[in-house]
This record gives C-alpha cells, sequence and structure tokens, in this order.
C-alpha cells in the first residue's frame, strides 16, 4: 500500500467510528445553529478533504509536487495522520454525549476541561488539522495546502460560533476557561 492510500484507510476507519459514536452517544439538543450557518463551514470543509483526495480539480498546477517524493516523508505524513486521527478520537472520548458535528448546546451540557481540554479548548480540531498536515505530507503536492488553509480557515468560523454558544451558556466560567487555555495550540492563539 503507498502512503496516500494508507492515509485514506486511516480517515475513512476515522469516519466510521465518529458515526457509530454520533448515533450511540448523544444528548438531546437545547439550542442549535441554523442549517444556513452550519454549511458556512461544513462545505468548505468538506472541498478542504475532497480536493486532498479526489482528482476533480482543473488546475493542473495543483497537482505539482512541492518538492521531490519522498517515501520516508510520506510515511512520516502517515503517522502524523495516525496521531491527529487518535488524538481527535481521545478528545471526543472526553466530551461524551456533549459532542455534535454541529454547534450545538446540549441539555445538561458540562464544560470540560479535563484531558486534552486541559491544553486546549479544540482537541478535536487540533487533531484533525495534524491528521491533515499528515496526509499532505503523505501527497505532498500543492493542492494539500489549499486545502489545509480551507479546512483552517473554515474551523476559525466554527470555534468563533462554538465559543460564543459556550460564553453564552457558561458566561465567566467560560471566559476564564479561555483565558487559561489555547484555542488549538498551547502558546499558540488562534
Amino acid at each position: 500500500m503507498q502512503p496516500i492510500g494508507a492515509s485514506g484507510v486511516l480517515w475513512t476507519a476515522w469516519l466510521v467510528i465518529w458515526l457509530i459514536w454520533a448515533v450511540v452517544q448523544n444528548k438531546k439538543k437545547a439550542k442549535s445553529e441554523s442549517l444556513l450557518s452550519r454549511l458556512t463551514y461544513a462545505v468548505p470543509i468538506f472541498l478542504g478533504f475532497e480536493m486532498l483526495y479526489n482528482n476533480f480539480l482543473p488546475w493542473p498546477w495543483l497537482y505539482v509536487r512541492m518538492v521531490p517524493y519522498s517515501e520516508p516523508l510520506a510515511w512520516v505524513g502517515v503517522g502524523f495522520t495516525a496521531l491527529g486521527l487518535v488524538y481527535a478520537i481521545c478528545a471526543r472520548a472526553y466530551l461524551g454525549g456533549n459532542w455534535s458535528g454541529n454547534v450545538t448546546v446540549k441539555v445538561g451540557h458540562e464544560l470540560v476541561r479535563s484531558g486534552p481540554y486541559r491544553w486546549t479548548r479544540h482537541p478535536i480540531y487540533t487533531g484533525l488539522l495534524l491528521a491533515l498536515v499528515g496526509s499532505m505530507m503523505a501527497r505532498i503536492e500543492w493542492r494539500g495546502i489549499f486545502s489545509l488553509v480551507l479546512v483552517w480557515l473554515s474551523l476559525r468560523i466554527k470555534i468563533r460560533r462554538e465559543e460564543q454558544f459556550m460564553h453564552e451558556t457558561f458566561g465567566e466560567q467560560y471566559d476564564e476557561y479561555k483565558r487559561k487555555t489555547a484555542a488549538l495550540v498551547p502558546g499558540l492563539p488562534i
């Protein structure tokens, strides 16, 4: 199996786990964003992943390698993909029934500050971005950069909405958590 294929298998396994979890472990919604609001970040995220894994782009220069192909570097990328996805799964486990694919406050929602949430407020996104960087390394084409930027910008939109919901729900308790905990990477602003 080639590194980019291994990366795709990891993402597929993650998606299956994620979908099963979404059905099995879920609290009722108390408040949720609108469909239009969700589409403003969900569509670009989907397109970002499609850009990396499918060959539908009409601009051939996006398929050009940034550096000469190196199989060891590509396998290091697969390792980053695996590490990022495992980190996202770990963070998802700590959220339990509080998790939702869209910006939502659940009935009995809890402010989780343990596990990966000790270091970052959005460790699922940290893990997914690390995994995406790994997948980009496995492919090493210009489209990987555009995919990463598109997904990152989309997650910034989603983070702002989530933080607004968390502030409305938890008030000063969330504001204090926000002051003490990085958004995505400890020591770096969003």
